[in-house]
């Protein structure tokens, strides 16, 4: 994958909806702000600010229309990993549903493992058949192996893509960035909902020329690159 400008990304209706959305709400801000990882960044997504109906069901529309539109293959389970992934599979999963056709089942992990009722540490769908993990950012890549490694202690589980809310196609350990990383250590596709180069798209067509000079530094700096 790569970085691209910004400037030649074409936008999709849901795409446009969930950023307007998201820039309403709060969600995506624009400014000063530093990441976990330390490194500065002119723009922020707090995905756990999605919490009410209208914003949760424009998520699903959004997943849902680039999961049917992007190289996840056909698959039986969704697996969102606690805790954000949680919401997102099973929204994801009405939206297949009901706009799409397509019948999944959802799954997710607990972080302690229940000892009544049905105890155990998994919800939901069993995880067995084709799986798809989806979870809000890959960032260092810590948690999506950690749900890799859940799935490897299900053998009827098999790994076939992963989706993700937002791309920042920010470089990784190297050069290439985590998505790439985990791509090429898993030999699965990883899609988002956005990249950081649909976000500078929809920027430039709302005339946002300060903010988008910003991001074009930000992404000289710490952009991913091609091989």
């Amino acid at each position: 994958m790569a970085s691209g400008t910004g400037s030649s990304a074409a936008l999709d209706p849901a795409k446009v909806a969930f950023i307007e959305r998201a820039i309403e709400h709060g969600v995506l801000l624009f400014g000063d702000f530093t990441l976990k990882s330390g490194r500065p960044s002119p723009y922020f997504f707090n995905a756990g600010l999605l919490y009410t109906g209208a914003l949760l069901s424009t998520t699903a529309d959004a997943f849902a229309e680039m999961i049917t539109s992007s190289r996840i293959p056909k698959f039986d389970v969704l697996f969102g990993p606690a805790y954000k992934g949680i919401s997102f599979a099973a929204i994801t999963a009405v939206a297949l549903s009901k706009d799409k056709g397509v019948e999944v089942g959802y799954a997710y992990n607990r972080k302690e493992k229940k000892d009544h009722g049905e105890g155990g540490t998994m919800v939901g769908a069993p995880l067995k058949g084709r799986v798809v993990i989806i979870d809000d950012v890959l960032t260092s890549g810590t948690a999506i192996r950690q749900a890799i490694e859940i799935l490897k202690t299900h053998p009827e589980a098999e790994l076939v893509g992963i989706v993700q809310l937002v791309d920042r196609q920010e470089r990784g350990t190297g050069a290439r960035s985590t998505v790439q990383e985990v791509e090429e250590e898993f030999g699965v596709p990883v899609e988002a909902v956005l990249r950081m180069e649909d976000i500078m798209a929809y920027m430039e067509k709302q005339g946002m020329s300060e903010q988008l000079a910003r991001m074009r530094e930000h992404q000289k700096e710490y952009g991913s690159r091609k091989d």
